[in-house]
């Protein structure tokens, strides 16, 4: 181990720029691999992509204090087991609500009109004429937006879809009466699926939201519909998504994210015209991902020092 006074930070790297800046001169930095053997004088860990932190990482840890994550997502980390522990888990939940609010809108308009079909049949070959009844999409304006998680980028994505004039149903663990002034209306989880043009999956994931869409979920939703997931892979079924989009069981699909993530590069939905993906990028905005990388690097550095986190995420 380095003889530097700095606090010892685990990082799985290699870190974002702004993070790698912030943190200078601040802590010392080092390896994921430290883990495997455990360290006495470690006292922080920041988690940048989504490694695991367990129970048996943090007791291999036993001087550390504070856990912090860049981004919202804590499902990698055992939040139970830190609270145990009485060590705080740090996140950046308000920073990135509006920019992956307009990345689920981009993914739903663009399963909707093709546009990425349109964009492979424009650069290509074939593409020598105009014809006006080729490659059309499904409209979205006046359509029927489920929205599955009312959080806060939940709220973010009912705000946008009523700038299209979308009725926008909401399912929700618990009802959300206060955002209902925008104009949502509350549905049970089956009818939201069997009514709506658009589902949007914006939920954590935990032991009751894991698989939460399936094949019987699929069957009811309509053959028209077109399923957008921008909260975490595992909240789908990727094998029973993979049947009915090959199988036209549903229009299409939009994933921000998939299980497993990635995709392996040989994996049938990544040869179906009838899905968008995108390699996670809900929150990637350059001014989003500073806003992340500031919150999560208080949140390390006050947790270090043994102060309250500007955010730290409790289980309920």
């Amino acid at each position: 181990m380095s003889e530097s006074s700095l606090p010892k930070v685990i990082v799985d790297g290699p870190l974002a720029e702004p993070v790698v800046r912030l943190l200078a001169d601040k802590v010392e930095l080092l390896p994921w691999s430290v883990l495997d053997t455990g360290a006495a004088d470690v006292t922080g860990v920041y988690t940048f992509g989504h490694p695991y932190v367990g129970a048996a990482e943090m007791d291999r840890l036993p001087a550390l204090r504070v856990i912090s994550n860049y981004g919202v997502g804590v499902d990698h980390i055992d939040v139970a087991a830190a609270m145990e522990r009485k060590i705080p888990v740090g996140n950046t939940p308000g920073v990135l609500d509006g920019a992956t609010a307009d990345h689920a809108m981009t993914l739903l308009l663009a399963a909707a009109r093709r546009l990425i079909e349109g964009d492979r049949y424009a650069r290509g070959p074939e593409f020598t004429a105009y014809d006006p009844g080729y490659m059309l999409g499904r409209e979205v304006h006046g359509a029927t937006l489920g929205i599955v998680g009312l959080g806060r980028i939940g709220v973010e994505i009912a705000r946008r879809a009523r700038g299209f004039n979308m009725r926008v149903l909401y399912y929700n663990r618990h009802r959300r009466p206060d955002e209902e002034q925008l104009g949502v209306e509350y549905m049970p989880f089956s009818e939201l699926l069997e009514v709506s043009d658009y589902i949007v999956l914006s939920t954590p994931l935990t032991e009751q939201t894991r698989g939460m869409i399936g094949w019987p979920e699929i069957e009811r939703m309509k053959r028209t519909a077109i399923l957008v997931n921008i909260g975490r892979g595992p909240l789908v079924v990727t094998s029973d998504l993979t049947e009915a989009l090959q199988q036209r069981r549903i229009y299409a699909a939009a994933l921000d994210v998939t299980d497993p993530e990635p995709l392996p590069r040989d994996h049938p939905l990544l040869k179906l015209n009838n899905v968008v993906l995108a390699p996670h990028l809900g929150s990637a905005t350059e001014q989003t991902r500073q806003r992340m990388a500031e919150l999560s690097v208080e949140n390390l550095l006050l947790g270090l020092r043994g102060e309250p986190l500007r955010h730290e995420f409790r289980l309920s």
